[in-house]
């Protein structure tokens, strides 16, 4: 799968499920674009670097998000 229709993919998945949910995890992600998390490692990991998606640690769990969606981005625009 090329980036382009990977990031297209992930962007289609999580807006249509921003309404019960910001936060996904990385397995999520993979199942959205049909791969073993293995495969779809760098597309993800790219994502993140280009600024489509956003990583997110409590220290003991790790998700992703869209940029700029969210609780924590919405808190932080406040100011």
């Amino acid at each position: 799968m090329e980036y382009a229709e990977a990031k297209a993919k992930i962007i289609e998945g999580l807006t249509k499920k921003l309404k019960t949910k910001s936060k996904f995890y990385f397995n999520d992600l993979s199942e959205i674009l049909e791969m073993k998390p293995r495969e779809a490692k760098k597309l993800i990991n790219d994502m993140v670097a280009d600024g489509t998606l956003e990583y997110w640690s409590s220290g003991s769990t790790s998700m992703y998000g869209l940029t700029g969606t969210g609780k924590q981005a919405a808190a932080e625009h406040e100011d």
